[in-house]
């Protein structure tokens, strides 16, 4: 069975009210036509033609103009006059041949084809010349310009349609580069956690060399070797995180893996426990500070000692703490190795695992407000960090690590700034992109919208305009016609008659809007003017009437000209 295409409601509620205002200009040019026209040719035939056009003009405006156009080529077989109102139904169709279809040839020869048309049937009916000259200016009108402004409006809707096609492929592809960075950023934070690793890693490393040089197991090297393993452990929990972080969507807070509970006593003693030559001092009173900075001057002391052990094992390490008014001083200093003084000759080697560690601790420390300073220092590397006491993140860009890429340094300053929240701070995950309107989307509506209203206030400014001037032209027009006083009866006042006695023959109210030289004319002492209009025209000024009463007694009468003398 055939798939039947069902127009939708709204297209045919279109249909119907186009017909509907073609159907009133059509019986309205019938009742003009007079006693003359015949309903069956002039108003039956015509509805049930433009019932027919009207709805085909969807799917084959072609024909429609056609049959728009027979009606009017009935006009010219009419021997009265050519013109009808089927001529705004021909204008009407022919547009929506310009707005709906995108080619110009087969318009073009419809236009063509109908025009002949109407010239052939000029011919065999062997009209008049005023026949002749409205098939060939007012038709062609009717055809042409209409399809014109059709073809405009549907390049001005195919324009708008594609910019904003091209605005949301555009945002679409925001979104997966949002997306694609979402996901590269979880992937740096979890790349962040594993260099943290460095540190303890390097902890067992030298703790296992230290073993596979004992002669004999004592009860001290099983002691380590429990302690090895409690490292090791801990080591694969830290790993087992950051597995977490890169495969679970939802995410967990960054810098999970970091221990929240580790002091820097904690992490001294560690290093010391394993054989690291760690010497420490604290000069100040040690205020208290947020829990950010703490962690900011616990991971600038972690990744100094992980660079030491990793790239000078054996030489002696000094770790100095500031405390001052406002801000606390870091200070990693490491001996040159015994072996090799060339291992931080510089920065590049020390940069940790990926070459991120330094580079993340110096955007961390920015984040924080603070600075950070490395360089080689004495034949080996110094690691100063400054971290004021308040939590003020900078508003500028970090100055960048010589040899780090611009890239590197915006994934990182993001990165940082979500590990620097506090513990317990929740993270909500980014929402989903497809259950939020497109930001196109939104704009178009407003376009249409700010559309709508201006072709509403198109509309309503004139009909308000008409609320205001129509009631006082016609308030205009009533003064001025009922202050007409006609000749006949001006000449049949006379002065000295009291004014009961003329009042038949004066009109109901007098002319308001004298001009300025009938007002200063000179008149009767203490008597009281009145102006009345000589004619009805109101499109023109007419001559002005003036009667003066000394109280209720007619003293003169004259006419005032209407204009200056």
């Amino acid at each position: 069975m055939p798939h039947t295409r069902i127009p939708p409601v709204r297209s045919v509620c279109g249909d119907v009210v186009l017909w509907g205002v073609l159907a009133a200009a059509t019986g309205y040019g019938f009742r003009d036509a007079g006693a003359a026209a015949s309903p069956a040719l002039d108003l039956y035939l015509p509805l049930a033609v433009l019932a027919l056009a009207v709805p085909l003009s969807r799917r084959r405006p072609g024909p429609a103009v056609v049959l728009a156009n027979g009606l009017c080529a009935l006009g010219l077989a009419d021997s009265a006059t050519p013109g009808n109102a089927h001529v705004l139904s021909l204008a009407v169709l022919s547009c929506l041949l310009g707005a709906r279809v995108v080619a110009a040839r087969r318009p073009l020869l419809v236009l063509a084809g109908c025009l002949a048309a109407d010239l052939v049937t000029c011919a065999v009916l062997r009209t008049q010349a005023v026949w002749w000259f409205y098939a060939l200016t007012v038709l062609p009108a009717a055809l042409l310009l209409p399809w014109l402004a059709g073809r405009h409006w549907r390049g001005r809707r195919e324009l708008v349609r594609e910019g904003w096609r091209l605005a949301r492929s555009l945002e679409e592809r925001q979104h997966l580069v949002a997306e694609r960075a979402r996901l590269t950023e979880r992937a740096d934070i979890a790349a962040d956690m594993h260099d943290s690793l460095g540190h303890a890693l390097s902890l067992v490393a030298l703790r296992a060399g230290a073993l596979e040089l004992s002669p004999d197991l004592t009860d001290r090297d099983r002691t380590d070797l429990a302690e090895l393993r409690g490292t090791i452990a801990d080591a694969v929990e830290q790993l087992r995180e950051t597995v977490a972080v890169l495969h679970d969507p939802t995410g967990t807070e960054p810098g999970a893996g970091l221990s929240v509970t580790d002091t820097l006593e904690d992490l001294l003693g560690r290093a010391v426990a394993s054989g690291v030559p760690v010497r420490w001092e604290r000069r100040g009173a040690m205020p208290a500070l947020p829990s950010l900075i703490e962690r900011g001057m616990y991971r600038a002391v972690q990744e100094a000692l992980t660079n030491a052990v990793k790239h000078a094992p054996g030489s002696a390490i000094r770790v100095q703490i500031t405390h001052e008014a406002a801000r606390t001083r870091v200070s990693v200093v490491n001996a040159a190795p015994p072996t090799d003084g060339s291992a931080h000759a510089t920065e590049g080697p020390t940069v940790g695992v990926g070459r991120r560690g330094l580079t993340g601790l110096r955007e961390r420390v920015t984040v924080l407000g603070g600075s950070l300073w490395t360089g080689p220092y004495q034949g080996g590397f110094r690691v100063t960090a400054v971290l004021p006491h308040t939590t003020t993140a900078r508003p500028g860009r970090p100055e960048p690590e010589p040899g780090t890429a611009p890239g590197t340094q915006a994934r990182t300053r993001g990165r940082h700034t979500e590990s620097a929240l506090p513990s317990g701070t929740a993270l909500h995950p980014a929402p989903d992109t497809d259950t939020i309107a497109p930001e196109s989307a939104k704009r178009l509506a407003s376009v249409r919208s700010a559309a709508r209203r201006r072709s509403v206030a198109a509309f309503v400014a004139p009909v308000v305009a008409a609320a205001f001037f129509v009631p006082a032209a016609v308030y205009l027009a009533w003064q001025l016609t009922t202050s007409v006083l006609p000749p006949s009866r001006f000449d049949e006042l006379t002065t000295g008659r009291p004014r009961a006695e003329l009042a038949p023959l004066l009109p109901a109210h007098a002319y308001p809007y004298p001009p300025d030289h009938a007002r200063s004319a000179p008149q009767p002492p203490g008597a009281r003017c009145e102006f009345y209009r000589s004619g009805r025209d109101l499109l023109h000024e007419v001559d002005l009437y003036r009667l003066c009463w000394s109280g209720n007694i007619l003293v003169t009468k004259d006419t005032v000209p209407a204009s200056r003398p």
